[in-house]
């Protein structure tokens, strides 16, 4: 599963890394063209503004869509995003159109959508991060939603856009006006996957310290973990982008464990906000980064790998351990286990340094953003689409024994519908609801549809029974690993959120004028000069990184970020 999670996770995980690094990418876009859909002149009845009402002539919304393939391993072959079935449901029901100008794989949509606001040719409604919603904003590209969202968005919708306070809708209103849609999330827990089998056949205990963790790591390496004669494995997964644009089988959680936390912002002993990546911890994680680097507990080659070439090394059995959030076991680990049987994953905290247990970043933030196109005359269809979606997501028509199930075996491809809009809570909330049916032995789960996370608590039991009557059954397992285990990857998640064992990122503002200005160069001049040390480059090159990225704008933005949290 890439970060629905992923979706999964270009445009999901939205962290002050993340967002300076798209900025630098925005180009100043050109107005928007007019529409050619000669339809949009109709306008709705304004008396009935019903959340799901159908128009009586059609109408027609175009989207570009970045899409990953689908998470459901039963999807029917053949579909494309134009042919998804949701889209022919939508017609059906809604009389609304929805066409795409381009759609493309996600490691195409950057390049390609960039290309479209240097040309001007933008569609109807677009999801976008945040600092491409303030630049929109600023050139005025995009309509004010307030009207609309008062008077088209389904109770639905209004309860899980504002189930965080408000924190949501504040950020993407502008002088008073709804500018964009989106709900907000708290970044998932970082943890350890290890290759249980491995620690049998070497007869290693599961490591609890950073001392215990790197011994198995280089134990994967040199002991023929896998037994099959050859020097074939390594210890410690990692990809090129280990930390800026980190978003699975990076360092990170290696970072947690020496109490370093880039990107982030941490309050000092004064008082003041700390920027993370320039603290003493984050020196000592590249020293042992780079110690694992020259004793091959690092793949050699990591600079060369992006995160689906990481996937692959998991997949096929090269690699032992990997760092990741809750969603891992849904993919890559359960392809790993359908490649090999005797595969056998576990999920553990990450390692202890000097006795203090590591404790992850946690950034509250926001999804991607609905924002639409100021020249589109009839801005209520964006809303009634997110409506529509949620709608999609009632048990009945996610649950396989319902006769209304609309499923990825029928062409029902949830993750290629935009917008989506999810509800902050709904792994919480479905973890704790379907663990209590479990715990009864309930044979079904009833759950009323008014219940936010109704659909997904159906689809978490569904998948966990499914699971306990084919323990092989690898898909299955992936699901219920990731989400419903109380000892897999959510349910270790959940356990260090309520035990507190996570630091707050106390920066959650919109951009500062130096972040969006000189933000992205900085988040460049830190990639490079990072990688450059673990593969070998003296550590001292950190203090001297440390100095240029206080003079090259850090320390306008530290000034910057203080001032909005003297403010709050």
């Amino acid at each position: 599963m890439k970060r629905t999670l992923l979706s999964f996770i270009v445009i999901m995980f939205i962290s002050s890394i993340v967002l300076a690094a798209c900025s630098q990418k925005q180009q100043e876009p050109e107005p928007p063209k007019e529409s050619s859909d000669a339809n949009q002149e109709q306008a709705e009845d304004p008396a009935s503004f019903d959340p799901l009402g159908k128009y009586e002539t059609p109408v027609t919304i175009t989207q570009v869509l970045s899409y990953r393939p689908p998470e459901e391993q039963d999807a029917l072959k053949g579909v494309t995003p134009e042919t998804n079935a949701y889209l022919k449901d939508l017609k059906e029901m809604m009389n609304i159109d929805l066409k795409y100008l381009w759609s493309v794989p996600m490691d195409q949509y950057a390049e390609k959508f960039s290309l479209s606001i240097a040309s001007g040719d933008l569609p109807d409604m677009m999801m976008v991060d945040q600092a491409t919603f303030l630049n929109f904003v600023r050139q005025g590209l995009v309509a004010d939603l307030s009207e609309v969202y008062e008077n088209y968005a389904s109770p639905t919708l209004k309860r899980v856009i504002e189930s965080d306070g408000g924190l949501a809708l504040q950020a993407t209103t502008v002088d008073g006006k709804v500018m964009g849609l989106t709900t907000s999330f708290q970044s998932a827990v970082q943890l350890a996957y290890i290759r249980a089998d491995w620690l049998k056949n070497l007869n290693l205990p599961v490591p609890k310290t950073m001392e215990e963790f790197e011994a198995v790591a280089e134990a994967f390496v040199k002991n023929d973990p896998d037994m099959n004669g050859e020097n074939d494995t390594y210890g410690f997964a990692m990809n090129k982008n280990f930390l800026v644009g980190a978003w699975a089988f990076d360092a990170r959680g290696i970072f947690y464990s020496h109490q370093s936390y880039p990107g982030g912002w941490i309050k000092g002993q004064d008082g003041t906000l700390l920027p993370g990546e320039i603290q003493p911890g984050t020196k000592e994680a590249l020293t042992k980064l780079q110690d694992w680097y020259k004793r091959g507990i690092i793949d050699r080659e990591f600079a060369l790998k992006d995160e689906n070439k990481v996937s692959e090394d998991i997949v096929a059995g090269r690699v032992g351990i990997t760092l990741g959030e809750w969603w891992v076991p849904n993919w890559p680990l359960n392809l790993s286990k359908d490649n090999n049987p005797n595969a056998e994953w576990i999920a553990v905290p990450l390692p202890e340094v000097g006795g203090e247990s590591a404790k992850t970043l946690i950034s509250p933030t926001l999804n991607a953003i609905m924002v639409v196109n100021k020249k589109y005359k009839q801005p209520e269809v964006a809303v009634k689409l997110a409506n529509y979606y949620l709608e999609m997501r009632k048990p009945k028509y996610i649950d396989k024994s319902s006769p209304d199930y609309k499923g990825a075996d029928s062409g029902y491809i949830y993750n290629w519908f935009e917008p989506r809009f999810i509800y902050p809570n709904y792994l919480d909330d479905a973890f704790i609801a379907v663990n209590e049916a479990l715990d009864k032995g309930q044979t079904d789960i009833q759950i009323p549809e008014d219940f936010l996370a109704a659909g997904e608590a159906a689809q978490f039991f569904n998948e966990s029974k499914k699971f306990m009557d084919n323990k092989k059954d690898n898909a299955a397992w992936g699901f219920y690993y990731s989400r419903v285990a109380k000892e897999g990857g959510f349910g270790l998640s959940k356990k260090a959120l309520d035990d507190k064992q996570f630091i707050q990122n106390e920066f959650y503002g919109t951009q500062t004028p130096t972040q969006l200005e000189r933000g992205g160069s900085l988040n460049k001049l830190m990639a490079e000069t990072f990688t450059k040390i673990v593969m070998g480059e003296d550590i001292d090159q950190f203090d001297k990184f440390v100095e240029s990225w206080k003079t090259l704008g850090g320390n306008d933005i530290t000034d910057e970020v203080n001032e909005w949290y003297k403010g709050k």
